[in-house]
């Protein structure tokens, strides 16, 4: 007679199929970047306040048709209202419309002389970085010699000596906007050269790159495909900084008078054509320097969480 069957094994939660837990290796390197930028909660929302900062200067000008030089005698130096939400001048101009357009132009300056000084900066750290002898004592040299000469000072004098010959080639902001960008940009490069080129230094001895040289790769190969993209995380970092000294440093020459004329608003000219009424109208400086503060302090938050976030020996 023959044997009954064996009963069908049933599945128990011992032997049961489980599903397998996703680990962080299995997540792509930028989405763990952007859930350690998420765990930092102020650079979190400086990252949301600034882009709205951004967009309002972006958007609003096309929004809000008041012109930035539309003169209103009545209301000269009125307070915020419905009419004028954050008031206007000594000769009645709308500073919401001056603001809007004015914040294009300094965050442009920013956001342009940040690229300058990243490009020129990342260019002599990785020179100097991947070559020996006499190249990186020379360009560590004019590095040191760049970070020794008084900034403000040099800056207020290439702008006298090159305002004017640039405005006539260029036009007026064309000109003064390459001015600035150039002067501020020039003088923001060194601190990246340094950390670029101490990047290469620690990076060029490393195995993955050590492999890639046995292998034959040529030197221009080992910068571009494996120190290069490697030293990327401190240079991010190094941006946000840069975008907030420039913008400091370009409401700063415009403070001082050697910035943007008055017809073409930026925030630090608009502090600047406040100084002698701020007891008669506070709002007339507080806007531009509110904007200019709310922006660095966001910019510095975001490069915070950028740094933690790209620190490679974080964990999830």
């Amino acid at each position: 007679m023959a044997e009954p069957p064996d009963p069908p094994v049933r599945a128990t939660p011992a032997t049961a199929p489980t599903a397998t837990p996703k680990t962080s290796a299995s997540v792509s390197p930028w989405r763990q970047t952007w859930r350690r930028f998420e765990r930092h909660r102020l650079a979190y929302w400086s990252l949301w306040v600034l882009a709205a900062m951004v967009l309002a200067v972006l958007v609003g000008p096309l929004l809000y048709k008041v012109g930035i030089n539309d003169v209103d005698f009545k209301a000269r130096l009125a307070s915020p209202s419905f009419a004028h939400p954050m008031g206007t001048d000594d000769l009645g101009r709308d500073l919401l419309a001056r603001m809007l357009y004015g914040g294009r132009i300094s965050l442009a300056v920013g956001m342009a002389a940040m690229a300058m000084a990243m490009v020129f900066g990342v260019a002599v750290g990785a020179v100097a970085g991947i070559s020996r002898g006499w190249v990186d004592a020379a360009l560590m040299w004019v590095t040191d010699l760049f970070l020794s000469l008084p900034q403000l000072p040099v800056l207020l004098l290439l702008i006298f000596l090159f305002r004017e010959p640039l405005k006539q080639l260029f036009g007026l902001e064309a000109g003064v906007f390459l001015l600035i960008v150039a002067v501020i940009g020039g003088f923001r490069w060194m601190p990246v050269a340094r950390l670029v080129r101490a990047q290469f230094f620690s990076l060029r001895e490393k195995e993955f790159v050590e492999a890639a040289r046995a292998l034959g790769a040529s030197t221009a190969r080992q910068v571009a495909r494996h120190i290069l993209p490697n030293s990327l995380g401190p240079v991010i970092v190094a941006a946000t900084i840069d975008v907030a000294a420039a913008i400091i440093a370009e409401s700063t020459l415009s403070f001082l008078g050697l910035g943007f004329p008055p017809d073409i608003p930026t925030w630090g000219r608009i502090l600047y054509d406040a100084r002698d009424y701020m007891d008669l109208a506070m709002h007339w400086a507080l806007f531009p320097g509110l904007a200019v503060f709310v922006t660095v302090l966001t910019i510095n938050f975001v490069g915070d969480g950028l740094r933690d976030a790209l620190d490679p020996r974080r964990v999830l």
